[in-house]
């Protein structure tokens, strides 16, 4: 278990940033060496309801969906059914005939996208932005949620294909930039295995690792335990958000016509933890291997050039990281802004859900919030030097 110091300092650390309206409730979650030492819930995931936070709460895990997908891309790389230097327009036909925006004007490609750019972000698709690239994405975006709960919404494949039909913010392979490469992957892996991605990794992952709360939407009898989403209300306090962002029902109350590998996945802290360990075992849980040794150890690899580093490198907050298979991965403790290990690894999503595997010392974060533009808050920074300090 948790010493007794480290686990009052970080009750007082979550008590704290929920007293000063910084979020409205927290999970947080530690396991060392496959064992959890630690577990504490905090404030409300229903304030206006009085719900307090719960263990079986469940979470829009936004961007933290990425490394699930990077996980799906692995199950059919070690399968021989892809190559990483794929050309994307193999699978989906929109990728043909790509153009780049180069000095306001749009010129063709250097080289296709493959499926090696999309897992690591170096594809030249973005989330928005000022370019012709990011101007189309955006518009793409605002399309995908007019028609989400009409009468035709738009599918996986529709969604990666008009994506591809625009121009790129950059030649891939050249740089670095986050965006919807996620997206794409998920609507490949559509194509390879001929199911939805739903059910893709319903099979091959969810259904395995028995991460029964897990999917892109929840049904009726479980939708109580979704934790409501607060914003800052401009005014030192939280309000309600409840609108649709990136193609994601809000709601989660029913299948979507599109799901997104980058940001769709509702789950809970507890099946987080059966994905984590997963990784943290080498790919294997509760003696069902779902992911080999030798692709786990590349999955969880930092994959940037010196070159597409530079890109990487104005995200200060991710200072001693780098990037690969839609994780950061800890390459320099020494140049980070926190304390942490070589190796370190995870990802977070847009309501703060957040997880941090530490191979080097057998640990792994998980923390779950739900707040508009969250991703790794100072709170949760806070906690993760509490913890680190502790080792």
């Amino acid at each position: 278990m948790l010493d007794s110091i480290t686990a009052q300092r970080l009750k007082q650390a979550l008590s704290a940033s929920i007293s000063k309206h910084e979020i409205a409730g927290a999970s947080l979650m530690l396991i060392k060496d496959g064992n959890e030492v630690f577990y504490h819930e905090d404030g409300y995931a229903d304030v206006e309801a009085g719900r307090r936070m719960s263990r079986d709460a469940a979470f829009r895990l936004y961007s933290m969906t990425k490394p699930v997908t990077a996980a799906a891309v692995m199950l059919l790389l070690e399968r021989g059914e892809i190559d990483l230097f794929d050309p994307v327009s193999r699978y989906l036909p929109g990728f043909k005939n790509q153009q780049v925006e180069k000095n306001g004007e749009l010129v063709p490609v250097t080289r296709e996208i493959v499926l090696h750019d999309l897992l690591n972000m170096t594809s030249g698709l973005v989330y928005g932005g000022t370019d012709k690239a990011g101007e189309h994405t955006e518009a793409l975006f605002r399309e995908l949620d007019s028609r989400l709960h009409g009468d035709n919404p738009m599918s996986t494949l529709e969604f990666a294909n008009k994506l591809g039909e625009g121009p790129l913010s950059f030649d891939p392979g050249t740089s670095w930039q986050y965006g919807t490469s996620a997206d794409v992957l998920g609507a490949v892996v559509e194509v390879v295995s001929g199911m939805s991605y739903g059910e893709f990794l319903q099979q091959e992952i969810f259904g395995p690792l028995q991460m029964k709360d897990t999917g892109f939407w929840m049904p009726e009898d479980q939708r109580h335990r979704l934790a409501k989403v607060y914003q800052d209300d401009g005014e030192g306090g939280l309000k309600p958000y409840a609108e649709s962002h990136l193609g994601v029902d809000h709601q989660m109350n029913q299948a979507p016509a599109f799901e997104s590998g980058g940001a769709g996945l509702v789950s809970t802290i507890e099946d987080a933890a059966r994905f984590t360990t997963m990784l943290m075992n080498q790919g294997s849980l509760n003696g069902v291997q779902v992911l080999r040794p030798r692709t786990v150890q590349y999955m969880t690899s930092a994959r940037l050039t010196a070159w597409q580093q530079q890109g990487f490198n104005p995200w200060h907050s991710l200072q001693g990281y780098s990037y690969g298979n839609q994780m950061r991965v800890m390459t320099d403790p020494g140049q980070a802004g926190g304390l942490g290990g070589q190796g370190e690894y995870g990802w977070d999503g847009w309501l703060g859900a957040y997880f941090a595997n530490c191979p080097q010392e057998g640990l792994t974060i998980l923390f779950m919030i739900q707040k508009k533009d969250a991703g790794t808050m100072p709170v949760t920074r806070k906690l993760r030097n509490i913890i680190f300090s502790s080792l």
